[in-house]
């Protein structure tokens, strides 16, 4: 009987906790990333968690100012829902959805302004 004829069982897959799709496209991430053109899909998740916290930091910091010089259901309204925007962002950067991630920030932050500059007296 030679090598060849013997059966060799399959390497099994390492188990962790994160979907197949979500391995899969970090693979291909870090596949299409080569070195010296940018972030790396860890570093951009990373990055914009940060910068969802600082945000969310922030907009508490202007609640609590805009309630002191006024009271109102509408500031409540407009920076708790941003707030709760930048929780979302956290959650999905964290989940690997960085792109959406953003442009939901982006949108959101500014729909926020807006309501604070055109609705809030």
């Amino acid at each position: 009987m030679s090598a060849s004829d013997r059966d060799t069982p399959a390497p099994e897959a390492p188990e962790t906790d994160e979907p197949d799709e979500v391995l899969e496209e970090e693979e291909q991430d870090e596949e299409e990333a080569a070195p010296g053109e940018g972030m790396t899909p860890k570093q951009a998740r990373r990055l914009r968690v940060a910068a969802a916290s600082v945000l969310l930091v922030v907009m508490g910091v202007i609640l609590v100012v805009r309630l002191a010089s006024r009271t109102s259901v509408l500031v409540v309204g407009v920076y708790g829902l941003a707030m709760i925007l930048c929780g979302v962002v956290i959650e999905l950067s964290r989940n690997g959805r960085t792109r959406l991630g953003t442009w939901l920030l982006a949108g959101g932050l500014a729909a926020a302004l807006a309501l604070d500059w055109l609705v809030l007296p």
